[in-house]
């Protein structure tokens, strides 16, 4: 672990900076010891006993060097390195500062009271880390974690983030010290790889997580990119080939601010500058692969060091070019350290000497530094022992491996999680080679606007499948959860992303069907007329007075009203409107039905009454036949009266039968009454086509019983047919259908009653004579 000499360098650099400032400690100048550990608790526990007696034998409760003047302890890198050290060092009350990452378990003040850590809390990194996956939509997510409380903690804040952000964890797997089983590091590693998340946030620190970083050193885990924080130093046992494998890592790393004047520092430190420092020798030989002196060895002989060889010239993988998170660490703990003791010295002695001989230093000491801001002097009620409320930010960076081993960590972005700013470069971001562009990481597609997620039963919330709105329903952005109704005034659109407003219709005269209709209504209107004018004119002629001339312009009269009629029924309707079109359609229909009821009868009477002194003959009489028109029209007129008092037609809204339209439609108001008024029309016509139809064979000149009934046969067909295709329409084709069904049985009873005399008056006026009169009628 050579690349961690920078520590010591850190240390070195830090105190001759001190030593140099006037305004800090001044007249004081500090030392260091260094006492390398190896990286294992055995030689951190007897350095610290080597420590505590001074030179020579490591004699327990003994002090063997006289002028020992050390106050802190500075260590270790990680927490259990720390931990080995404080069992010992507590004992004697001796303030130890860990600069390596934070652990929960050593902030305990029952086992640790005098540990201070400087690591960062990074109780803020699950908010950080949520912002990332959020701005990547990044839902389906792995986790790894360290089997330890701080790594429990870690997944008990990221899980309830997650969730509350609509995020989910694809997996978690804790990584133990050691595998328990012979097979359990395949089965962990088969867990992760056949999972469906690309993405893997690893957290833990270096030593909790080694058993992981051993197996990277095996197995090299495709198509999935990791997101890790800078406590775990993920090259700590990797080798140079095997560090391309982490290309594309997002790092996490808590903001700092360089070393001021460090890169300068490094620049004069070399062998030949300070030959006394024996760890420089050993390691400038180690890391360039060079030996400073000539010498030997059995088997080949080592090439000698170059002169103009520094710091920039170590690989990466033995000397980071930038400065470590512990590094940064320490620099800030030789300075806390030394604002410590120039705050003791203003306030609780006049001298060093003094300050020495506190009687309670080492808690004084331990005091100062976790109770009061040795900068500052602002008091922290908390005495560090509380939540850290610091605002955390942090550096993104992203590892890029380059051919030649040659890699290094280019900052990309920052997010701050407490005011949930995250800025970050994208374009600058090297993913790994498995990932052409930002990778995808989520456990169902994305459903897009016109649908919404229908969860899976017992799967977590990411995982759904994308079902289109019902109708009349839309959404229109991603993944929503329920679709929404549109506005009345509003219409799903065609894809059911959006609402489009609807547009105001009727049946209009400016239309292609409300045009033929009133078309088709004028012109058999005209030609209603034409014949009314036809039998005026031929009014004289024996056609025309044998089929009661009275009786035919009455009916001519109302047909031509009812085709007129129709025209209420096309533009916009208004409640006057709405009011007059039935009851005007169902009177001059009942007025134009009872004039054919009174030639059937008329016929039938007429046929009845040939015998001389016939008591039939009075029934004859024009009178009579009026006399039965107006009591028929009479009984519809108050139908229609009863109609209107109760429950009469309004005008509505339709929003229903169109889906882009809201149709302005008249309301018939009381059914009941409607079908009362069309019933009563049917009964007339049916009582008209009976009567007819057992007439249709009697001896009358011009066949008019036959014309009489078909007229009727048409006229009930069309309404009989009216009333299911009425129920079943809505709109503008209700509308529509009523005026046809008026428009078809009008003209039905006009060409089946007048065609034939029309053609008798106008083709064959030889046949309209007196003499054929009688003849017809004496065969």
């Amino acid at each position: 672990m050579l690349k961690h000499y920078q520590h010591f360098l850190t240390v070195q650099f830090a105190v001759d900076e001190i030593n140099k400032d006037p305004h800090l400690l001044p007249n004081i100048s500090l030392g260091y010891q260094l006492l390398n550990n190896f990286h294992e608790s055995r030689l951190a526990v007897e350095n610290s006993l080597m420590w505590l007696s001074g030179k020579g034998p490591t004699i327990p409760n003994y002090s063997c060097d006289g002028q020992h003047k050390s106050m802190v302890v500075i260590g270790g890198m990680s927490s259990t390195l720390s931990m080995a050290m404080a069992t010992l060092l507590g004992l004697y009350k001796v303030p130890q500062l860990s600069y390596g990452s934070f652990d929960l378990l050593l902030s305990d003040e029952v086992l640790y009271p005098y540990v201070y850590q400087l690591g960062s809390r990074e109780s803020t990194l699950h908010l950080a880390a949520v912002q990332l996956m959020l701005h990547f939509g990044w839902t389906w997510v792995g986790l790894i974690i360290s089997d330890d409380l701080t790594g429990e903690q870690f997944f008990r804040h990221l899980k309830e983030e997650m969730a509350w952000n609509g995020l989910c964890l694809a997996f978690i797997e804790q990584v133990s010290e050691k595998f328990k089983q012979q097979d359990e590091d395949i089965k962990f590693l088969s867990r992760i790889l056949v999972s469906s998340s690309n993405v893997i946030f690893i957290y833990g620190n270096t030593d909790s997580l080694k058993i992981f970083s051993e197996l990277l050193m095996i197995f090299a885990f495709y198509g999935k990119m990791f997101i890790i924080s800078a406590s775990w130093d993920y090259s700590a046992y990797s080798t140079d080939e095997m560090m391309s494998n982490f290309h594309g890592t997002l790092i996490f790393s808590q903001y700092k601010r360089e070393i001021p004047g460090f890169t300068d520092f490094l620049k004069s430190v070399h062998p030949r500058a300070n030959p006394e420092d024996i760890f420089l020798k050993s390691y400038w030989e180690l890391a360039l692969n060079c030996l400073l002196s000539e010498r030997k060895n059995l088997n080949m002989t080592y090439r000698q060091c170059d002169e103009s060889l520094t710091f920039a010239d170590v690989p990466p993988i033995f000397f980071d070019k930038t400065t470590m998170e512990l590094s940064s660490n320490i620099y800030n703990g030789v300075y806390l350290l030394a604002h410590t003791l120039h705050q003791m010295l203003q306030t609780e002695a006049k001298d060093l000497s003094e300050l020495l001989a506190y009687p309670l230093l080492s808690w004084k000491l331990l005091h100062f530094l976790k109770c009061i801001n040795p900068v500052t002097g602002i008091k922290d009620a908390l005495c560090g022992y509380g939540p850290s409320m610091t605002a955390e930010t942090y550096d993104i960076l992203n590892f890029r491996s380059f051919p030649d081993k040659i890699w290094s960590e280019v900052k990309v972005g920052e997010v701050i999680p407490h005011e949930k700013v995250l800025s970050i470069n994208e374009e600058d971001i090297d993913w790994p080679e498995d990932f052409p562009q930002i990778p995808s990481s989520i456990c169902s597609v994305v459903c897009g606007p016109g649908f919404r997620k229908q969860f899976r039963e017992g799967q977590p919330i990411c995982c759904f499948d994308c079902t289109s709105c019902p109708d009349g329903k839309i959404s229109n952005k991603t993944d929503a959860e329920q679709c929404r109704q549109c506005p009345e005034d509003h219409y799903p659109s065609k894809e059911k992303d959006r609402c489009l407003p609807r547009t105001v219709t009727y049946l209009a005269y400016e239309e292609t069907l409300g045009m033929i209709l009133a078309s088709s209504a004028l012109c058999f209107s005209v030609l209603t007329t034409f014949v009314l004018g036809v039998f005026v004119m031929h009014r004289d002629t024996p056609i025309v007075k044998a089929n009661n001339c009275s009786l035919s312009y009455i009916l001519l009269i109302s047909l031509t009203l009812c085709f007129l009629s129709s025209l209420l029924f096309i533009g916009r309707p208004t409640p006057a409107i709405c009011i007059l079109r039935q009851t005007t359609f169902a009177i001059v229909f009942t007025v134009a039905i009872a004039s054919i009821l009174a030639k059937t009868i008329t016929v039938v009477v007429a046929f009845r009454a040939t015998k001389p002194g016939s008591q039939l003959r009075r029934w004859l009489r024009p009178a009579v036949s009026h006399a039965l028109i107006f009591l028929c029209t009479l009984i519809q007129m108050c139908l229609c009266s009863i109609w209107l008092g109760t429950y009469p037609p309004f005008l509505e809204t339709d929003t229903h039968s169109e889906a882009s339209f809201i149709v302005i439609e008249c309301n018939e108001g009381s059914l009941v009454a409607f079908y009362c008024v069309l019933g009563y029309m049917g009964f007339l016509a049916l009582v008209s086509f009976t009567l007819a139809f057992l007439a249709r064979n009697l001896p009358d000149t011009f066949n008019e019983a036959k014309y009489l009934t078909f007229s009727m046969l048409v006229f009930c067909s069309v309404w009989i047919s009216f009333l299911p295709t009425y129920q079943s329409t809505k709109g503008k084709a209700m509308v529509a259908m009523e005026i046809f069904s008026i428009l078809v049985s009008s003209a039905g009873i006009l060409i089946c009653i007048f065609a034939p005399k029309c053609y008798v008056i106008l083709l064959r006026p030889d046949r309209n004579t007196l003499q054929i009169l009688k003849n017809k009628a004496n065969p």
